[in-house]
């Protein structure tokens, strides 16, 4: 199979999983590892793809991926890392869920909770917990962005201003290695930054592409992070962090 042809499954294994990488593409097409190797330095050079330790991502960018094409990212991953973070949310609290395709996939695993008050800048998670009468939703207003059902701006931070949450559950665009949480929308970033200072409990769900991938915009280090819920081992220098801030990590399994 020449290059020409492997090409797009390579890149919508990318934007399917996160990531490639050389072993896993090696088992899938039955080529050799200098073949894979060849075929995402090609990519890389053409800028489809950007090289990274052992395999290839999507590349760097300061505007996100699509929404519908997040919701694609690693999606059994996701289910895991939700329902380990809804077994660790008790009954009768208050919890807000922000903006995201992970927080959104928690949502559906809340759905068997009861005595629960949920605050949501996210419309889409306000839909899945309505079909619950034993939680009660209040949706912030603010600015609707229409390409993900987020609501932003200062609206949506005045109604935050107004509760203090046990848990947070938020999502993040990057993690990078020493520990920090980034993101793309500044409006966005001073949201999440208003959620974290409201809760007593602040709970990171990110699977192991957001290791790899880059945002521009700072949203908190890991000293505002009371546990992190994903996949697979996190980076060595943030698992350092981890051990400084006392913030604790869960890995997920199917």
């Amino acid at each position: 199979m020449v290059l020409t042809i492997r090409k797009p499954e390579i890149i919508a294994i990318a934007r399917r999983e996160g990531k490639v990488t050389v072993d896993g593409l090696v088992d899938h097409f039955g080529v050799t590892p200098q073949t894979i190797r060849r075929d995402l330095t090609e990519l890389a050079e053409t800028g489809e793809l950007e090289r990274v330790h052992g395999g290839a991502i999507l590349p760097s960018t300061t505007v996100n991926i699509a929404y519908n094409e997040r919701r694609m990212l690693n999606q059994a991953s996701k289910v895991d890392i939700a329902s380990a973070c809804a077994k660790r949310i008790p009954n009768d609290c208050a919890i807000f869920l922000n903006i995201g395709t992970t927080t959104e996939a928690v949502a559906s695993e809340l759905l068997n909770h009861e005595g629960l008050l949920v605050v949501t800048n996210n419309i889409n998670i306000a839909n899945i917990l309505s079909s619950s009468d034993q939680i009660d939703v209040i949706v912030t207003g603010g600015q609707l962005r229409r390409s993900d059902g987020g609501l932003i701006g200062d609206l949506a931070q005045n109604t935050i201003n107004q509760f203090r949450f046990d848990y947070a559950i938020i999502g993040c665009s990057a993690l990078r290695q020493n520990g920090d949480l980034m993101d793309f929308d500044m409006q966005e970033v001073s949201v999440s930054k208003t959620i974290i200072r409201q809760s007593d409990h602040v709970m990171l769900v990110a699977d192991n592409s957001k290791f790899d991938r880059k945002a521009p915009a700072f949203v908190a280090s890991m000293q505002s992070i009371s546990t992190i819920v994903t996949d697979k081992s996190v980076p060595a220098d943030c698992k350092t962090q981890c051990d400084v801030s006392g913030t604790d990590i869960v890995y997920a399994s199917s």
